[in-house]
């Protein structure tokens, strides 16, 4: 399965030293052992077109081999201290799973 989360930062988390230290903690999320491959990006410099949304700051993306291994994600300390720490840097996020 793949769950792909985009989020778009507050104006105020928009510098240089936040967005760094955000990056490093999406590199982490990346880590946890539930997760076969994942990482994260910014919207790509695409040709802009009706249907594509890039306003939002970052996405991550991660596999997992079943729901149960998403489930448990979901509950990992790591990934529990991430939602704690960055949950009010954060204007909206928006999740998509598929199967």
């Amino acid at each position: 399965m793949q769950h792909h989360v985009y989020f778009w930062l507050k104006e105020e988390h928009l510098n240089p030293t936040d967005q760094a230290a955000f990056e490093g903690a999406l590199d982490k999320l990346s880590a946890i052992s539930h997760i076969t491959s994942g990482g994260w990006g910014k919207p790509a410099a695409t040709e802009k077109r009706p249907v594509i949304e890039d306003s939002y700051t970052y996405a991550a993306y991660s596999s997992f081999e079943s729901i149960a291994d998403h489930d448990a994600y979901q509950v990992d300390p790591a990934h529990l201290e991430f939602i704690t720490n960055y949950k009010d840097w954060w204007e909206k996020v928006t999740i998509m799973d598929c199967e």
